[in-house]
């Protein structure tokens, strides 16, 4: 599979750090309680992310999205199958993995900087640790609010915070759980570009959850849409479909080229586009 990283564009010393690794599910499921009041949430989930990908998984409230990414960082365990990351399976969780989340979980009494070193691994020695947090906060944008905190900046740079802080241990996986839901418009694709900016520098493999079929094309070299069969109303989700998109990443945000697979994306999530309504009072 090729997936769209250049290495090139990365510091040769955290090039040489990072290494992007595969995570696989297979024959994934998740079920919650016992018993009577056992309730399956996922079943028969079976896909890998090749080193250095990004992968979206995309699919309607309550299918189980953020449940998948928790099992690949170790913070749910499968009850059927199994989650491996460079085929070594997720037990708990995984210093290979870092997650953020759609809350930047900051910690207020302490500046942006102290929030970002509490990513580190444990151990850190001092010098190596300051020089770590300079470069995120170059690399995220953030270098003149280091000494911040929290309520003293917006929304969209408490996200870049806390995705320096997940990226602090040159994770091989990054596990980002609809981390732009929140942020208005224009904030949201920014913090797009920079997701791209920071890949092309760190090419982690991505996992990132989302609602927005349009963020997903812009971002994706792959979307994964969890659903349930139609044969299975009230059943467990699974995956419906694997969607390459085509192209190189930036992406133009205006290409018509990929209105067939936002068409598509959303027909898998049950909504119309109302398209050929659409094409009739044209010919009118």
């Amino acid at each position: 599979m090729s997936v769209q990283t250049d290495v090139r564009a990365a510091d040769p010393a955290i090039a040489d750090a990072i290494r992007a690794s595969e995570v696989r599910f297979t024959g994934f499921g998740k079920t919650f309680g016992t018993g009577e009041a056992a309730h399956t949430v996922l079943a028969d989930v079976d896909f890998a992310a090749a080193p250095g990908e990004i992968i979206s998984i995309l699919g309607a409230s309550g299918c189980g999205k953020s449940t998948l990414l928790r099992a690949a960082g170790g913070l749910g365990p499968a009850t059927a199958g199994t989650v491996t990351i460079d085929g070594t399976p997720v037990t708990g969780i995984d210093g290979r993995a870092a997650v953020a989340f759609q809350e930047p979980r900051l910690l207020p009494w302490r500046t942006v900087r102290r929030n970002i070193e509490l990513g580190l691994p444990r151990g850190t020695p001092k010098a190596a640790a300051r020089d770590a947090v300079d470069e995120l906060l170059e690399l995220t944008g953030m270098s003149t609010k280091g000494e911040l905190r929290p309520k003293q900046i917006s929304g969209g740079m408490a996200q870049r915070v806390s995705l320096a802080r997940a990226l602090a241990r040159n994770p091989g996986v990054l596990l980002l759980d609809e981390p732009f839901g929140a942020l208005d418009a224009l904030t949201r694709i920014k913090m797009q570009d920079l997701l791209l900016d920071i890949h092309r520098q760190r090419p982690a493999t991505v996992l990132l959850v989302t609602h927005d079929v349009d963020e997903a094309l812009q971002l994706s070299d792959r979307i994964v849409v969890l659903g349930r069969r139609p044969s299975e109303d009230d059943g467990p989700s699974t995956i419906t479909s694997i969607v390459p998109v085509p192209g190189q990443r930036p992406r133009d945000r205006a290409d018509s080229g990929l209105g067939h697979l936002r068409a598509e994306l959303l027909a898998h999530l049950g909504v119309d586009t109302h398209a050929a309504a659409g094409a009739r009072s044209a010919s009118d």
